[in-house]
């Protein structure tokens, strides 16, 4: 059995405005640096066997303090990256309903059938995500890890590793905090929610 830690990365410049991130490089705020730096002090503790991260700055800056206090080079891979929004990178939810309000109304419908125009297909990007997920559990067997990575991302690999419909991800978990642990098992494909947005403790 591999236990995976889950963490959405410390706080972004877009954090405020609740501006959908996706794929764009934004930077931590001082207080993602401050939580990012609390995450570190969990992890120095949690016994973990590895660290890993998306290729995103808000993701590697939010790990990198974890990996130095675990004492393990950080493992990036691309396939752990959010959701890209398409054209609504960058917006609010308000501004996406001035700009395109048919589209914005058909994704809060069914995200998934109906997803942001010019975005990445959800069900491709669950794929993507959970196999890295597997693939670390693969090289890492009895061990503890933590990943970080982001919200959208996580939601949707947790709805497909649970077996509920990709497109129920915002109704099931509606938010996600920021450096709040979400742990996984994973044992021979099968899988064990041990713990959801939980506080660092």
């Amino acid at each position: 059995m591999t236990r995976l830690v889950l963490v959405r990365h410390g706080e972004s410049v877009w954090h405020a405005e609740n501006r959908y991130a996706g794929i764009s490089d934004i930077a931590l705020t001082p207080l993602g640096v401050r939580q990012a730096a609390r995450l570190a002090e969990w992890a120095e503790g949690a016994q973990l066997s590895a660290v890993w991260a998306s290729t995103l700055s808000r993701s590697r800056l939010t790990a990198e303090p974890c990996a130095e206090a675990v004492g393990v080079p950080l493992r990036v891979d691309e396939r752990l990256r959010e959701l890209a929004f398409g054209e609504a990178e960058g917006l609010t939810a308000a501004e996406m309903s001035s700009r395109f309000p048919q589209a914005r109304e058909a994704f809060t419908t069914d995200p998934v059938a109906h997803h942001l125009p010019g975005g990445e297909d959800p069900v491709k990007a669950a794929q993507r995500f959970t196999e890295c997920l597997h693939d670390i559990a693969a090289e890492h067997p009895e061990g503890r890890v933590l990943v970080v990575a982001h919200t959208t991302i996580i939601r949707l690999a947790l709805c497909g590793l649970i077996g509920v419909p990709l497109r129920e991800y915002r109704r099931l978990f509606p938010f996600l905090s920021n450096g709040a642990l979400t742990e996984i098992a994973l044992r021979d494909g099968d899988i064990a929610l041990l713990q959801f947005n939980g506080a660092l403790s």
